[in-house]
């Protein structure tokens, strides 16, 4: 088994997918597996993020690290946006290496989705006089 190399981000810069594609090609490697979250034309012309950062990293980190290792994969990259995104740009990155391919599209799909179910981040999609807030898994709770 490999050891597992993780690698988490959040950033304003554009996310340099193929060097994190270049870091997972390694000795052992049969497949990457990327997944590249950009922002769609919903109607807005760009999406504001904002995270609350210290906590957000932890939180990356924790479901990169656990999931990577129960998935015996050789290499975790997460990287999430911040700031103004414009439309076609890319949000959230995730690439995940391992020596099967099986094992880096179950990783990669179990990040992404303990990523939107508890990671504090928020998303804005700014329209032309309608900025509205995505709701997300982890919206607080109004009490309605």
């Amino acid at each position: 088994m490999m050891e597992l190399e993780c690698r988490v981000g959040i950033q304003e810069e554009d996310v340099p997918i193929e060097d994190l594609l270049a870091e997972a090609r390694k000795s052992g490697v049969g497949g990457i597996v990327l997944f590249d979250g950009i922002v769609r034309d919903d109607d807005c012309e760009a999406m504001e993020v904002e995270a609350y950062t210290e906590v957000a990293l932890a939180e990356l980190r924790r479901i990169a690290t656990s999931i990577g290792v129960r998935h015996e994969v050789s290499y975790v990259a997460v990287i999430h946006r911040t700031g103004r995104v414009p439309v076609g740009g890319d949000l959230l990155v995730i690439v995940v290496a391992a020596a099967h391919r099986e094992a880096a599209f179950a990783a990669c799909r179990q990040i992404l989705e303990a990523i939107k179910a508890g990671v504090p981040i928020w998303k804005k999609e700014c329209a032309k006089g309608n900025d509205r807030w995505v709701r997300g898994e982890h919206w607080p709770e109004t009490g309605a």
